[in-house]
């Protein structure tokens, strides 16, 4: 029968990578990396009683003298951090250990799942979040982009209608070479690759899909006309490919 993991670890630590993460990250990049490993935000609460919640994170620690990787749970509580341990975890990356910690976390009964406040069109409090986070300007695949864009020498305008008294802004405009690039996120434009059907409230959402859509064509049809190359991206397409799409249709006007 093979051995566990950490059965090689009786004489030596375990690696960085398995408990280790690295150093000078952000708080936002701290939290996605739960989330991830808990499934989702909302499967991070803790139920602190009177109606209060908080959102809890699995930190792993190795103890030298067992040479054990030891996950706890840990929130905040006004003041007060509390903290529970969970087990020990036996996996060779740190992502695979935070996982099985919040196994570990949801078997001892420690954690509760978000509730979809009343009113919530959502299916579910996963599909809350991601409605939440694909709504604004400025997300992330724009900006990346833009960035990919302004490395190669290109300026432009963002979050700026191509044609004054249309309500509509482009995430990207050249003005000058008439090129308007829209970065569309999978949710809300019904992308065909992550695009899943509501379930809540199906005839609502099928209704307001169908309207993003038409509003999409629409938008993509006056602008055509008015002389304008439209440039549609997902927002999960691969960054620099997008950019090589937009620079060529703007080099080719503007040479």
């Amino acid at each position: 029968m093979a051995k566990p993991p950490q059965s090689r670890w009786n004489d030596k630590l375990p690696p960085d990578r398995a408990w280790k993460g690295r150093p000078g990250r952000t708080r936002k990049v701290l939290s996605a990396e739960q989330d991830k490993a808990a499934g989702g935000r909302h499967r991070r609460e803790v139920d602190l009683g009177d109606g209060r919640v908080a959102h809890a994170s699995v930190s792993l620690r190795v103890l030298p003298k067992t040479r054990r990787i030891r996950a706890s749970l840990r929130w905040g509580d006004g003041r007060r951090s509390p903290e529970r341990y969970l087990g020990e975890v036996e996996h060779d990356t740190r992502e695979a250990n935070l996982a099985a910690g919040w196994r570990l976390a949801w078997a001892k009964g420690l954690l509760r799942e978000e509730t979809l406040p009343e009113g919530s069109t959502a299916s579910t409090p996963a599909v809350r979040a991601s409605m939440k986070g694909n709504r604004g300007r400025d997300t992330k695949p724009e900006k990346v982009l833009r960035s990919l864009l302004f490395k190669e020498g290109l300026r432009y305008r963002v979050n700026a209608p191509p044609i004054q008294g249309l309500r509509r802004s482009a995430d990207v405009l050249f003005p000058k070479a008439r090129v308007a690039v829209f970065v569309d996120g999978c949710f809300w434009h019904v992308c065909p690759e992550h695009h899943r059907p509501a379930t809540r409230n199906k005839d609502f959402w099928t209704e307001k899909f169908a309207e993003n859509q038409r509003r999409d064509a629409e938008t993509n049809r006056i602008l055509e006309e008015a002389g304008w190359k439209v440039i549609r991206a997902w927002e999960h397409e691969v960054p620099e490919e997008v950019a090589r799409r937009v620079i060529s249709a703007v080099r080719r006007v503007t040479r």
